[in-house]
């Protein structure tokens, strides 16, 4: 039985997938901290993919050049924007760079006017098959880019490690049709369906979801619910040792208070502080703690998005857009 490239393509996009999110979870689960070094590797693979693709497909120069643009817009969060004083100096890598966006950007132009006749609404029903609607699929990558970049800037997605990723995703799997949906045709049979990037996001989400009740199991089984009032904390924190503190990648929800009445006592936060506090100041709270005698106490895991999104992908390889699968379940 021969397989055909469609399918050859979609499994190696899976690969590449699992290979570069894992290793970025991985990186950020340890150090909290995902170098740029990381997707200018990565996106390698994904930009030859993506080339071989759209040349399957006809594309023509306009809608390579489109494509360009879509990670040359991407790559900002990366490499930055070349800035005007540096030009005027002379720089030969803002040069380069600003040439790559010149050049992308006619691609874009020309696109645009060569393909003004397929209308955006032809393209989403699918009754446009033609090299425009692959320029209008094409350019829609951009938008989803731009919108998690909104996120980004907006402080809706806390970590530049986690837009940076979804950016890459966005570019390694620029449609559906470049996933082998195997459990589910639902995304496949809805008109309206979110971005690749967007939709593994959501399933990054439900996945997060489950926390509270892992750690609410995790803190009955360890006997920290000692009291009602500890299930305040138990849903979303945890007990360790406190001179395990300095080096975890925690919150610490404990501190010393003065009383009314002079004295002082060991109150614990419900919530994670506003702003992390510098390792001088942790270093005085664990000392205060630890000349009251205080041996356990109670943190907050500081949980990076990317160990909820590399889980994520099986749904998402699997089934495809969640909003797709759930939005029939209510009528909708």
């Amino acid at each position: 039985m021969s397989i055909s490239d469609d399918v050859i393509l979609s499994w190696t996009r899976v690969l590449v997938l699992l290979l570069g999110m894992g290793w970025a979870a991985w990186m950020d689960h340890k150090e909290r901290r995902v170098k740029n070094e990381h997707w200018i590797v990565w996106i390698k693979p994904a930009i030859f993919i993506w080339a071989l693709d759209l040349m399957a497909q006809g594309a023509d120069w306009t809608i390579l050049l489109t494509a360009s643009a879509v990670i040359a817009y991407a790559s900002m969060s990366v490499i930055g924007r070349p800035s005007l004083n540096d030009l005027l100096r002379g720089s030969k890598l803002d040069l380069i760079v600003t040439s790559w966006y010149m050049v992308s950007l006619t691609g874009v132009i020309c696109g645009a006017i060569l393909y003004q006749q397929s209308l955006p609404l032809d393209v989403l029903v699918g009754n446009d098959t033609t090299l425009g609607a692959l320029w209008w699929k094409t350019l829609a990558v951009g938008a989803s880019i731009l919108i998690i970049d909104l996120a980004w800037r907006l402080r809706l997605i806390h970590g530049g490690a986690d837009a940076k990723c979804l950016m890459w995703v966005a570019i390694l799997i620029p449609s559906w049709s470049a996933l082998p949906l195997t459990y589910s045709s639902a995304t496949v049979d809805s008109i309206i369906s979110l971005p690749p990037a967007i939709s593994l996001l959501m399933w990054g989400g439900f996945i997060f979801l489950l926390i509270p009740f892992i750690l609410l199991a995790k803190n009955l089984s360890n006997g920290n619910i000692k009291k009602l009032s500890d299930l305040r904390l138990a849903w979303h924190a945890s007990m360790m040792p406190l001179k395990g503190v300095v080096g975890s990648h925690v919150w610490l929800l404990s501190s010393v208070i003065e009383m009314p009445d002079g004295t002082t006592s060991v109150h614990h936060r419900t919530r994670a502080p506003s702003r992390t506090p510098s390792d001088e100041e942790l270093l005085a709270h664990v000392s205060t703690l630890q000349e009251l005698g205080v041996e356990i106490v109670w943190v907050s895991y500081k949980l990076p998005l990317l160990v909820f999104l590399f889980p994520a992908i099986i749904p998402f390889v699997l089934i495809g857009d969640p909003m797709s699968l759930f939005l029939p379940l209510l009528g909708l």
